[in-house]
């Protein structure tokens, strides 16, 4: 790539009355020209033309009309995990869910603990607090990180998943900035939410069980992800699908890429299928190390496997 076409990759697509316009709308909630490796579990990432803290389905129907009468580019980023932000950042417009979008309520029907969350509420806290009600089955989701509104997307879970337990969501889109329902279906890792949806909130629901029993269950999985998962140094969780009746992370281990590493970046001596940033990672490592990774398990087990983790963003 020459050095005119990088420069042009990087080049910011807002205009001086674009940055005025977000301004007027956010005020001090926009930044401009902001890293976002603070803004990711890698703790990687360059910079975004704009970054928005959107508090409100009004201001996100106000940014999403804005954004399709000037043909810019926009992605949500949730709680950044589950994600590879380039190092040349993301030209356009991030936006970040807050305010009523972070909220979870919890009320109990006679046979079920139905829960209410915005998409950028904590997946984490949700199930505590669905656990502390007797949610059965709440325990799938429990030490999975990312928001709310990343997990349906993404259908996350571990033996169930997420969208087991969805009684209704609620999207934003362009066409339609304000809330309204759609039915997606659900598959393994990924849904047929619409590219250009922005999810509002989602209703779940659990059968009612013995606190207690729930409590323990959840507490027992967290523990063990605790022993298997190198969370003390920042990683994206598992980088690939796992292959259908196997395991990616024992066929990472058998091909013997257990502690590989490239620049800043490892594939963890603890598990196979994640890779950790020592601090001092770039994309491009975590991007190289990925793709080494790949083609030794192609080699060795003539398995192609498929990425869990996202890219976006510019690669130059």
């Amino acid at each position: 790539m020459t050095d005119a076409a990088a420069n042009e990759l990087l080049r910011s697509l807002l205009r001086d009355d674009d940055r005025a316009a977000l301004s007027d709308i956010f005020g001090a909630r926009v930044r401009f020209d902001e890293p976002l490796a603070d803004y990711t579990s890698w703790k990687i990432g360059g910079p975004a033309d704009a970054f928005a803290l959107v508090e409100t389905t009004g201001e996100l129907a106000a940014l999403l009309r804005f954004g399709f009468k000037r043909k810019l580019p926009w992605f949500v980023l949730g709680s950044g995990s589950n994600l590879l932000v380039g190092d040349g950042g993301i030209r356009g417009i991030v936006l970040r869910l807050g305010g009523e979008f972070a909220r979870i309520e919890i009320e109990d029907e006679s046979a079920a603990v139905v829960v209410r969350a915005g998409a950028s509420s904590s997946l984490a806290l949700l199930t505590a607090q669905a656990a502390s009600r007797g949610a059965v089955g709440i325990g799938a989701l429990a030490g999975i990180p990312g928001s709310v509104g990343g997990a349906l997307r993404m259908n996350a879970g571990t033996d169930r998943e997420i969208g087991d337990f969805v009684r209704d969501v609620l999207v934003q889109t362009p066409a339609k900035p304000q809330p309204h329902p759609v039915s997606p279906q659900y598959f393994y890792r990924h849904t047929t939410l619409e590219h250009d949806a922005v999810v509002a909130s989602v209703t779940l629901a659990f059968e009612r069980g013995e606190p207690a029993v729930v409590r323990k269950e959840m507490q027992s999985r967290l523990v063990r992800r605790k022993k298997t998962q190198p969370l003390q140094l920042p990683n994206a969780g598992s980088c690939f699908r796992n292959p259908p009746g196997d395991k990616a992370g024992r066929l990472i281990e058998a091909a013997g890429a257990k502690g590989w590493r490239h620049g800043g970046a490892e594939v963890s001596p603890l598990h196979g299928n994640f890779i950790v940033n020592d601090g001092t990672a770039t994309a491009a490592d975590v991007a190289t190390l990925l793709a080494r990774v790949r083609g030794a398990v192609a080699e060795r087990f003539g398995v192609e496997m498929e990425l869990e983790v996202h890219f976006v963003g510019v690669f130059a």
